[in-house]
């Protein structure tokens, strides 16, 4: 069997989809499923290239050369929304066979209908951005890592009333983010249409592990709340702590002023 790539990339937020789709028409066809484009180039040595634009940032390469997806990669950067620092990918191998089956990372294909390559991709975007998720949580939890161990040892987190307010604020972002984008995680709408093509797609999600990875990434979700609970907690004790300092500053100086006016009376 001829081996070829296909290769996973998760370079942005989102795609500008529209003005996407209006640049690709200029050199070629393009063909939108659903929210997906869907653009195809031929070679006359290896046969039809397919690549599949998802509006959640993630492009997938089918049958390119390293060179020739790094330009495509340098056009998409035009389309981009909230770029991402880190560039994810996933590298896999494909070729066509009798029966359509994942194994090593390479993919055997049973049919050259560009949706059946739809379909799995479809399994490899959510992966590609779940491991973006995956990473930003990680990286967002390491930051508050300790702040619990604090709480336990000194009964107190030691920030300042700002950085509290700005440690939520960075703990509500992201939360928030991942938990609006969360859906792309679910079967998609695609499959209403062609539910014969949703096996190939569970065995890739199988394959890839998404199930366990999307739970273990709201047990993740759920800490980084719990996080957001114990910051406010302790924005609530600072401020309650300054209210009681300022009420003792107060009567101190009201004592202070009525002792010192008793004093000048007596004198």
């Amino acid at each position: 069997m001829k081996r070829m790539r296909c290769t996973v990339y998760c370079t942005a937020s989102s795609y500008d989809i529209p003005k996407l789709s209006q640049h690709l028409q200029q050199s070629g066809s393009v063909q939108l499923y659903r929210d997906v484009l869907h653009s195809q180039s031929r070679d006359e040595k290896k046969g039809k290239h397919d690549i599949f634009y998802f509006p959640y940032g993630v492009v997938v390469f089918w049958g390119f050369t390293v060179t020739e997806e790094a330009e495509n990669l340098v056009i998409l950067k035009k389309f981009e929304k909230d770029s991402l620092t880190k560039i994810e990918v996933d590298e896999f191998t494909f070729a066509f066979g009798t029966k359509m089956e994942i194994h090593e990372d390479e993919v055997v294909l049973n049919k050259k209908d560009p949706t059946l390559k739809l379909a799995i991709s479809y399994a490899m975007a959510q992966s590609v951005k779940l491991t973006v998720f995956e990473e930003t949580i990680a990286r967002t939890v390491e930051t508050c890592r300790q702040l619990p161990k604090d709480l336990a040892l000194k009964g107190k987190i030691s920030l300042t009333r700002k950085q509290t307010s700005q440690k939520m604020g960075e703990l509500f972002l992201e939360r928030s983010y991942i938990n609006l984008h969360t859906e792309i995680l679910d079967t998609p709408e695609f499959f209403w249409e062609h539910s014969e093509l949703e096996p190939s797609y569970r065995k890739v999600i199988h394959y890839l592990d998404v199930g366990k990875r999307v739970e273990l990434l709201n047990r993740r979700l759920n800490l980084m709340h719990e996080l957001f609970e114990i910051l406010g907690d302790e924005l609530n004790h600072q401020k309650t702590n300054r209210l009681e300092m300022t009420i003792i500053i107060l009567i101190v100086i009201e004592v202070t002023i009525a002792l010192l006016r008793d004093v000048f009376h007596f004198i």
